[in-house]
């Protein structure tokens, strides 16, 4: 049965509160066929996030109705070893206090800090240096990261063969662990290029994957860093000490909150439209609300790269997510990545990764 987690803002909300609703729920969760694992309440966001195994979101929606009346803002569906992985558990903590009336009542945030890191793609690492190269690299990279998780306390959440996730209870200790890690990564001599962000938030927002928002925020602060930086965003230096910043500047990226903005809409524009063929620089402008001159201007200043070449090398990233998903032809690939046609497709690719689509596709499967 499909596992969901749901949200709700509430202002003023106490853990007590939160746990006279859940025990409501546990009264009425056969009725509708669920089962109500756990839930997390932050009392300083005023947020509550419940853990459900239901047959449908209609039904996580009649039980809460049913109970309290308290009806979730979203729902997801969920994998219950990522939601471990991310926030520690999946029932109740072990040592919440039961009261004097039998209520268990907890107060554990799920706000966690993110390490978000990136390295050059598997695939063409390998071509470039060969397969017994490349896998050695690897392995230095992996155990790298590793080491450095188990010795500041994080919890290895996911591990895509081009990157880590890492979630933290502490962002001073993601910070270190991040120092750590780019202290280390030197020491490996390879054209491994490596880049770390830090952020934070909550599992769920507005896209319909667990901290979604926050781990794509963080792919686009990578995507701008140079290689072994480590970008910050502003939700973490919020918490951190500006000590970090100030006395090892050169290791860290920093926006203003302006630019971080900014950043956020340039991208998110291009997730809305690159599979568009007609989405040219022109819609790029109208959509931002900018001429040509301030779109490129402002384009080169936090990117480095123009708007063309942005959504061009937008849309060759998303080319190779496509191919990594499924085994599709260069014309489905061409036309699902935006691309106007698989000649003009091919000759991009080629000159950005040095190989063709179809030789790289071949190198995946």
């Amino acid at each position: 049965m499909p596992i969901y987690m749901d949200v709700h803002t509430l202002p003023g909300i106490k853990a007590r509160d939160v746990a006279e609703a859940h025990r409501k729920d546990i009264l009425l969760q056969k009725e509708h066929g669920c089962t109500c694992m756990t839930y997390w309440i932050d009392e300083e966001r005023e947020s509550i996030f419940c853990l459900i195994e239901a047959p449908a979101k209609e039904a996580v929606i009649e039980m809460h109705n049913r109970a309290h009346g308290l009806i979730p803002s979203k729902i997801i569906e969920v994998n219950s070893g990522l939601v471990s992985s991310f926030l520690g558990r999946i029932y109740d903590p072990i040592e919440a206090e039961i009261s004097s009336d039998g209520l268990k009542i907890f107060s554990d945030p799920s706000f966690r800090i993110l390490l978000v890191t990136k390295i050059t793609d598997p695939v063409l690492l390998q071509y470039k240096s060969g397969v017994e190269q490349a896998n050695g690299l690897l392995e230095q990279h992996d155990q790298i990261i590793r080491r450095n998780i188990c010795q500041f306390e994080g919890n290895e959440a996911e591990h895509g063969g081009a990157g880590f996730i890492i979630s933290f209870l502490s962002a001073a200790k993601a910070v270190s662990c991040a120092l750590a890690i780019q202290k280390e990564m030197p020491a490996i001599k390879s054209d491994l290029e490596f880049t770390m962000c830090i952020n934070a938030g909550v599992p769920v927002a507005k896209t319909n994957r667990l901290f979604g928002d926050t781990i794509q925020f963080a792919g686009y602060l990578c995507t701008i860093a140079k290689s072994s930086q480590i970008a910050i965003a502003s939700p973490v230096r919020e918490i951190v000490s500006r000590d970090y910043f100030q006395n090892d500047g050169n290791s860290f990226l920093t926006l203003s909150p302006q630019d971080e903005s900014l950043l956020e809409s340039l991208f998110s524009k291009l997730e809305v439209n690159y599979q568009n063929p007609d989405f040219d620089i022109t819609n790029y402008c109208q959509t931002m609300a900018m001429s040509k001159s301030q779109l490129y201007r402002k384009t080169i200043a936090l990117t480095g790269l123009s708007p063309n070449l942005l959504l061009k090398d937008f849309r060759l990233q998303k080319a190779m997510e496509l191919m990594k998903k499924k085994r599709v032809n260069i014309s489905e690939i061409t036309f699902e990545a935006g691309f106007t046609s698989p000649s003009y497709f091919t000759k991009c690719f080629k000159k950005k990764y040095g190989l063709l689509p179809m030789t790289y596709m071949d190198l995946l499967h």
